[in-house]
């Protein structure tokens, strides 16, 4: 019991010699599992038949739908409020869903219509990694644009850890994107990228070295990432650097290359 007393007590003195990293006594901090719940609930929204309810009928679609819209909302208005923002959000954020699915559609047939080994869309929406990613970006993207760059930073990294892409939810990317394999996909925050680009595994849109400030810290701010124009095809393990660098309309990164402007 001793034992047991000590180490609270060492904590409760790190708790107050280091306040970083502690919410005690201060408004909650978003949770993780309540965003992944959000997640699961869009995509039943986004996708129905396909997650969730299996038995997804005409006659219970209506009854389904709002039920599922109705937790959604419910459960991000109070991860929203734990942010610091208004509860009208998560209002906004859902009737943004119809567009959200319009474009992911597009981005399920761009990766049909890319991928010979592809059989079915539902094949894509089901087990391709770099869909989910995708699907997983768009609903990120919507969240930064509402000024709620943590939950959708809590989507994104849970997407890195699942799909092994890590596209930054700031970043801007257009319809009909497609991520083959996924493995080792980065996609820097200030990236802009067209329509109807191709990335396969291991590619790096990323930043070259940056500023400091007299404290060592890095000065961000700036476009640090690069461009990729409409029609672009980036293959395997290609490095594209620099926020000055602009990848034309329909050119094709081979594998291996490292382009810096």
């Amino acid at each position: 019991m001793t034992r047991l007393l000590d180490a609270r007590e060492a904590l409760i003195r790190s708790y107050q010699d280091q306040t970083a990293g502690q919410r005690i006594d201060e408004r909650a901090v978003p949770s993780v599992s309540e965003c992944l719940a959000i997640l699961r609930l869009c995509q039943e929204a986004l996708f129905p038949g396909y997650f969730g309810h299996r038995d997804v009928t005409s006659e219970n679609l209506n009854g389904l739908l709002a039920g599922i819209l109705e937790a959604l909302q419910h459960k991000l208005q109070d991860q929203i409020v734990l942010c610091g923002g208004g509860a009208e959000l998560s209002w906004t954020f859902v009737e943004s869903l119809p567009s959200l699915r319009a474009r992911l559609l597009l981005d399920a047939q761009a990766a049909l219509d890319g991928d010979p080994a592809a059989t079915s869309i539902e094949e894509v929406i089901l087990a391709y990694p770099g869909f989910l990613a995708v699907t997983v970006y768009r609903l990120a993207h919507r969240l930064v644009e509402l000024g709620l760059p943590l939950l959708a930073r809590i989507l994104s990294e849970w997407a890195h850890a699942q799909t092994g892409a890590d596209i930054h939810p700031a970043a801007r990317i257009g319809e009909r994107f497609f991520i083959d394999h996924a493995s080792g996909v980065v996609i820097g925050a200030t990236t802009v990228i067209g329509r109807g680009v191709r990335l396969y595994q291991g590619v790096t849109l990323g930043a070259m070295s940056l500023p400091r400030d007299e404290h060592g810290k890095v000065v961000g701010g700036s476009k640090r990432h690069p461009t990729l124009e409409d029609n672009v095809t980036v293959y395997a393990n290609a490095v594209v650097l620099g926020g000055t660098t602009v990848v034309g309309e329909g050119s094709v990164i081979g594998g291996g290359v490292l382009l810096t402007r």
